[in-house]
């Protein structure tokens, strides 16, 4: 009976313990560096949080660069993988595919021991790449985002 009634003192009491981890208020301790970490991808259009660089970066048309004119420089951005694989071959024959279809959109084709990865598109921001992956999904397995240097053209 003694035993009973501990087991049952120890179930309150954990029960009540969990009930009133329920009520009070939360304090958030934020580190100064998140602050800089969130100015720093924000100027590098990665994943942008200040509401300035999302309507730069969603603005329904941009003017269209002149690559005779503009520079090429790398720049961190996203890419979409079609392909992951062993075999040569079959990369190459899903980069060809794809650039018969979409001969506007940059493919590239990487081999990282074992796998040949074929990635395609150079953009600046993850909402334009899941667009296009989710456009892509039906035509390829695995689609994947992924983010990497990039190809882009600027002006001086």
């Amino acid at each position: 009976m003694l035993r009973k009634g501990l087991v049952l003192f120890f179930v309150c009491v954990g029960v009540s313990h969990f009930a009133k981890a329920q009520t009070g208020l939360v304090e958030v301790n934020k580190d100064s560096l998140i602050t800089l970490l969130q100015a720093f991808r924000a100027d590098n259009n990665i994943n942008p949080t200040n509401t300035k660089t999302v309507v730069k970066l969603g603005a329904a048309k941009e003017t269209p660069v002149e690559k005779k004119v503009a520079r090429r420089v790398k720049v961190r951005g996203f890419r979409v993988q079609i392909f992951s694989g062993g075999n040569r071959n079959d990369a190459s024959a899903v980069q060809s595919r794809f650039q018969s279809v979409y001969s506007d959109v940059g493919s590239y084709m990487t081999y990282d021991e074992p796998n040949y990865r074929v990635k395609v598109g150079d953009f600046r921001n993850r909402a334009e790449a899941t667009k296009f992956m989710r456009e892509l999904r039906g035509q390829y397995n695995n689609v994947f985002v992924f983010t990497e240097d990039i190809w882009v053209y600027v002006y001086e």
